[in-house]
């Protein structure tokens, strides 16, 4: 569902249970995201503030984000205004989908000040502002001028403005009478979900699609198939509920166990492929449901400059391979000026110079036909004989290097393949940074604008624990593939990775013992999930890792090797992640 105003009313509701906070730290891990380190005497908390297009949401965190070396603007000036400074209230301002938190701060004289930070959690709309204690605004993430909206503006200096009112009812405050006054005045034939939700602030298609299952078995109906006594009392007994904070918390998942919804309720219209599991908490149940989400979004956002590297130097190359192969038919031709060549040396005798063609006998053909041979009237015979040879040698070493070109083209498409599958495997801003000095080094400097290499610490690939205890390690990216093959691994380890397609190298750190076949198992499904390969029975190479040689000036993560097993196994991600160690 769309973080509704009912749900950012629920959460907000938990923010305030935390009391007096004080501001220890400020943080903006992405452009649209502010984290506000919070010390109570209850506990410590961490407040994440999301004002993105795809997952805007607040709510408090466990989530571990990884923060730039250089703050941006925003992140500075809440430091500024708020830090050290302690968070009293936090409240809803309506039944919309806008806070505000209230923070007793210190100005530049040292004198107490009342700050406001408003969040507005309102899909692609969203925002964050900063405010004094007569709604000035002090610093805003999105400003927004006359070129943007004729409605409303924000920008610094001005007073802040709540969003134009919409045409409908306040959804907390709705009576019985002015429910069924709605209900006679609709037109019959329309849907009940669009009923509620365009005559109700802040409430989300699946709430509503929800209250219409609840009274009629199905969240399709229209006005006509319910009565609006049965739905006045769901849609009053929901907000009795809201406005008295009794609903709780449901992650729905799908039947692979994967986040599908959320809601502050079971959505019992999604059917029996669907189940609700209950969280303690709706901090704890956004964050279940965002956490991958967002962090994905925080990737795509940051990596945005090398998939466009990638897609260039993609099209770039399958160009060339294009044209070169074209290139390349066309030297099949060659024979055609030897045999040409050399009919013209074995009747020199009978072909006069300055004539524009020579009919001969074509002694390569089994039928011996005449064929005929253009000349160069300006020419002797010899001489022309000789342009045809030189024609001949030209394309003769023209094909040879041009399959030479190719192989290095077709190699190199190889991989940027593998760079865009560890793009895809990317978790953290410190995999970006492998990934960018890795195509440094392999000469996209001139390509990758503004790009500082920085010293790195030792790479961190993924590391996972069989049944047995045994420890498995898998490459992230290029450069860590190369640093558990030629660095980690021992002579007795044993090596894994997917079949004749891109993917992570995997060592099963085996120290001289023998493992079982079930760990062989488990290593083999890492090598197969962390790779491109999809579907069951993925085949994955494994050996022991003397057998695995880097050759000399190869590209980051390219190995060889000609003596393996082969096993064919279907990866289970659950399982994959519950060996995962953090």
């Amino acid at each position: 569902m769309a973080f509704d105003a009912g749900m950012l009313r629920l959460v907000v509701n938990e923010i305030k249970r935390l009391g007096e906070c004080k501001i220890e730290k400020v943080y903006q891990p992405s452009n649209d995201e502010i984290v506000l380190m919070l010390h109570s005497i209850k506990r410590n908390a961490k407040l994440l503030i999301n004002a993105g297009s795809n997952c805007p949401r607040i709510n408090l965190t466990e989530t571990q984000t990884e923060n730039p070396q250089k703050a941006p603007m925003l992140c500075m000036l809440l430091r500024k205004h708020i830090s050290g400074g302690k968070m009293t209230d936090a409240k809803c301002l309506g039944y919309e989908r806008v806070c505000q938190l209230e923070f007793d701060a210190y100005d530049e004289m040292g004198f107490k000040v009342k700050k406001y930070l408003i969040c507005e959690i309102m899909g692609k709309y969203s925002n964050i502002i900063l405010t004094d204690a007569d709604y000035k605004i002090l610093a805003i993430l999105k400003p927004i001028d006359f070129s943007t909206s004729d409605k409303r503006q924000l920008l610094v200096g001005m007073k802040y403005e709540l969003p134009p009112k919409q045409d409908k009812l306040e959804t907390l405050d709705v009576t019985k009478e002015q429910f069924f006054l709605k209900f006679d005045s609709a037109p019959t034939e329309m849907k009940c979900e669009k009923f509620i939700t365009s005559g109700f602030l802040g409430i989300a298609p699946s709430t509503a699609r929800q209250l219409t299952y609840k009274v009629s078995k199905s969240h399709d109906s229209q006005l006509f198939d319910v009565e609006k006594q049965t739905l006045s009392a769901a849609f009053l007994d929901f907000t009795e509920k809201m406005r008295n904070m009794e609903l709780k918390p449901y992650l729905i998942v799908d039947e692979q166990e994967k986040p599908f919804e959320f809601s502050y309720f079971p959505l019992e219209y999604l059917g029996s492929k669907y189940r609700s599991i209950e969280y303690e908490s709706f901090s704890k149940l956004i964050d279940a449901y965002y956490s991958k989400k967002g962090q994905n979004e925080r990737i795509k956002q940051k990596s945005s400059d090398i998939l466009r590297l990638l897609i260039n130097a993609e099209s770039r190359i399958t160009k060339k391979i294009s044209l070169q192969t074209e290139e390349i038919e066309q030297c099949e031709e060659a024979d055609k000026y030897r045999i040409m060549a050399d009919l013209i040396t074995a009747n020199l005798h009978m072909i006069k110079k300055g004539v524009l063609s020579a009919k001969v006998i074509n002694y390569y053909d089994d039928e011996c036909p005449m064929i005929d041979i253009p000349l160069d009237e300006k020419l002797s015979p010899s001489q022309n004989a000789q342009k045809y040879y030189k024609r001949y040698n030209k394309l003769k070493k023209a094909k040879t290097e041009l399959a030479k070109q190719i192989e290095i083209a077709k190699n190199e498409l190889e991989y940027i393949s593998t760079v865009f599958e560890s793009l895809t495997k990317a978790e953290k801003e410190s995999d970006l940074l492998q990934i960018r000095d890795e195509l440094f080094h392999s000469g996209y400097a001139s390509k990758m604008k503004n790009y500082v290499q920085s010293k790195q610490g030792a790479p961190q690939p993924l590391k996972f624990k069989t049944s047995s205890g045994y420890t498995v390690l898998c490459g992230k990216n290029n450069i860590q593939n190369d640093y558990i093959t030629t660095k980690l691994a021992e002579k007795s380890d044993w090596w894994f990775h997917v079949k004749n397609l891109p993917g992570s190298h995997v060592l099963l750190q085996a120290h001289g013992e023998e493992p079982d076949a079930k760990d062989f198992t488990e290593a083999a499904e890492i090598a197969a999930y962390y790779s491109k390969a999809e579907g069951d029975n993925i085949a994955v190479d494994y050996t022991y890792a003397k057998h695995v040689k880097k050759p000399a000036s190869s590209k980051p993560g390219y190995v060889i090797y000609h003596v393996n097993w082969t096993a064919y196994v279907t990866p289970n991600e659950k399982r994959i992640k519950e060996m995962q160690q953090k």
